[in-house]
């Protein structure tokens, strides 16, 4: 797949630009210099032919926190890896020392570069744009990424570009959709999920710093594994939301949120050397709340009791998350050291485990013989208010069509008052069917309905005919209590009533 670089000096609308030609929001667009860090890539759908995006952080700028550095080595790798590059300015505020400098430097760089002015959004601001004239890359391209200007002239000279390197066009596409499955790694800042994916990728990918928040967007990095791909989605990490202090931080945790809702698999990495602490378990409750699957990733594990036996510590790690993790107990959990590299590889071969037990869906049959079984064993209590009793009707399983890749099957259950269904109880069946049918990381989600009996037979079965609801008590029609029912009309005797009698109906 042909890719395109996007560069340029903070705060011209690179991300911008970038979520324009995706066609989706995926880069954090902010005042605020400085946003962007990483290298964050996308399939463009603007463009006629596929190819990829690759959103850069801001060069020649100086970052308050000392992420200069490591976002120019971004960009060089970017640069160096590019079939083409677009080189963004911005044109209100008009050809500065930085742009001079980074023009020098796109000038030697192997990948021919096309120039962008950006911030067209008036007329004023075209008479700005001639002075660009000066970085030597041709004829500017002036478009208004904000309001959509002149994208369609841009996207027309990528694709003009873009045709001598692609095949067939059906071939590309096929690729650009084939996303393997999916893999949020998620976690508290500086809990190591980029060093993680960075292990996994063999690359450095993401920028690793000790300085927490050090990544904002969620990142969709593509790889393969046993011949198979995956696409990790690096997220930005979530503090408690009293100490989101920025407007970048805040957006930064919604994007998190909504990778966990596309992802097929949910990676909580937690700092084991620092111990489980209540962010992580507040994470692990979104993760139970959106019902995904999950794999917990015990990281910087040779940093925990390093003087202790292996075989000590892995118990010690596992009574430990068992613990304080007690409600994502269905989530297996792996001790890793992702700075080292110590059993990295098993992450994604445990995922590959994951996703073939999951496809392992009870039927109908082999489920409601093992509802009834754990009904016949312990019966549901009596409740106290009512004096009734839960009865199941029936059982399946649903798969909904998000959860094809490691599927999570809703078991819809039919019966007489979903309101007697206690949770003890339904902590039990779920217990029960963890036994039946071991399907590890996935969570066991119920849909309790209420239903009447001889309805569900009549429309469910059509075997059962709808018997006649006895009107009132016997009592009270023995002793001429109204009952409900309108009373029967009584038979003309033929007469009228006050009169003479009148003739008999034939």
């Amino acid at each position: 797949m042909p890719t395109v670089a996007i560069v340029g000096r903070p705060n011209v609308g690179k991300s911008a630009l970038f979520n324009r030609l995706a066609k989706r929001k995926i880069a954090i667009v902010h005042d605020q210099p400085g946003v962007t860090r990483d290298r964050i890539s996308a399939p463009c759908m603007a463009t006629a032919i596929p190819c990829t995006l690759i959103d850069t952080g801001g060069i020649g700028g100086t970052l308050e926190d000392g992420f200069a550095e490591a976002v120019t080595i971004e960009a060089d790798i970017a640069m160096q890896t590019a079939d083409l590059i677009l080189f963004v300015v911005d044109a209100q505020t008009g050809l500065t020392p930085v742009d001079l400098d980074l023009g020098g430097k796109l000038r030697k760089a192997k990948p021919p570069v096309m120039l962008v002015v950006n911030k067209v959004d008036e007329d004023k601001h075209t008479k700005n744009a001639d002075e660009f004239s000066r970085l030597g890359f041709g004829e500017a391209i002036r478009v208004s990424a904000e309001h959509g200007k002149g994208m369609q002239f841009l996207t027309e000279k990528i694709d003009e570009f873009m045709k001598p390197l692609v095949g067939e066009i059906e071939e590309l596409t096929a690729q650009a959709e084939e996303v393997g499955i999916k893999l949020a790694i998620i976690g508290k800042p500086n809990a190591g999920k980029s060093s993680l994916v960075n292990a996994i990728l063999q690359d450095q990918r993401t920028i690793v710093s000790e300085i927490a928040g050090t990544t904002r967007d969620a990142i969709d990095l593509p790889c393969e594994f046993a011949g198979e791909k995956f696409t990790l989605i690096d997220t930005a990490g979530l503090r408690p939301r009293s100490k989101q202090d920025t407007s970048v931080e805040v957006f930064s945790a919604m994007r998190t949120d909504r990778s966990v809702r596309r992802a097929d698999l949910c990676i909580l990495v937690i700092d084991l050397a620092a111990g489980i602490t209540a962010q992580d378990r507040k994470i692990a409750q979104k993760i139970l709340e959106e019902k995904k699957p999950c794999l917990i990733v015990l990281n910087k594990f040779d940093l925990y009791h390093p003087d202790a036996p292996m075989k000590a510590r892995k118990e010690e790690a596992k009574e430990h998350v068992e613990r304080e993790l007690f409600f994502l107990s269905y989530a297996p959990a792996l001790t890793v050291s992702a700075k080292s590299g110590q059993a990295v590889e098993t992450v994604l071969k445990e995922v590959l485990k994951i996703r073939k037990a999951a496809q392992n869906v009870p039927s109908t049959g082999k489920l409601n013989r093992m509802l009834h079984d754990a009904f016949q064993i312990n019966p549901p209590p009596t409740d106290r208010r009512s004096a009734k009793r839960l009865k199941l009707y029936y059982g399946t399983a649903a798969v909904d069509e998000k959860y094809r890749t490691i599927p999570v099957p809703t078991f819809v259950l039919f019966v007489n008052d979903k309101s007697l269904m206690p949770a003890s109880y339904e902590s039990y069946l779920s217990n029960r069917l963890r036994e039946f049918n071991p399907v590890p990381a996935v969570p066991v989600v119920f849909s309790v309905r209420s239903r009447d009996r001889r309805e569900w037979e009549e429309r469910d079965t059509g075997t059962g005919r709808p018997g006649k609801k006895p009107v009132g008590k016997p009592a009270a029609r023995k002793a001429g209590k109204p009952t409900g029912k309108k009373p029967a009309a009584k038979k003309s005797s033929g007469k009228r009533p006050g009169g003479p009698p009148g003739r008999k109906k034939k």
